[in-house]
């Protein structure tokens, strides 16, 4: 059977005294209740005048509904597209020539295989 050692971390091949200490860190997390408790509050008040807001506007006529929604999703849509970091020129093209080898290389490897299986199968069936 074999020897098993067990290594520490504070271990080391040498045992040394120096003159430092050995600090040792511990996390140490403290929930504060009240602060919890007052958050959850807020956001429920939060909640309650947006329920408030949504209950007090006047829904919009039956046909009107379908043209409302679609200009919102415009909207919503033309501020997410404001927030996307889009590459510079130098980036772009790097990645237009990255798709054309990876296509270039399946394209081949797909041939390749569609070759093996025409002259197999004319083996078998010829």
């Amino acid at each position: 059977m074999a020897k098993i050692t067990r290594i520490k971390a504070n271990d080391s091949p040498q045992k040394k005294e120096s003159d430092e200490p050995t600090i040792t860190r511990k996390k140490v997390v403290v929930k504060d209740k009240k602060s919890e408790k007052a958050k959850r509050q807020e956001l429920k008040k939060a909640e309650k005048k947006l329920e408030k807001k949504d209950s007090d506007k006047k829904k919009p006529f039956i046909l009107f509904r379908p043209f409302i929604a679609f200009f919102k999703y415009l909207r919503d849509s033309w501020r997410e597209i404001r927030q996307v970091r889009w590459p510079n020129g130098k980036a772009t093209w790097k990645m237009v020539f990255a798709v054309l080898v990876y296509t270039a290389l399946f394209v081949a490897i797909i041939s390749l295989l569609d070759l093996f299986f025409t002259w197999l199968f004319g083996l078998i069936l010829g």
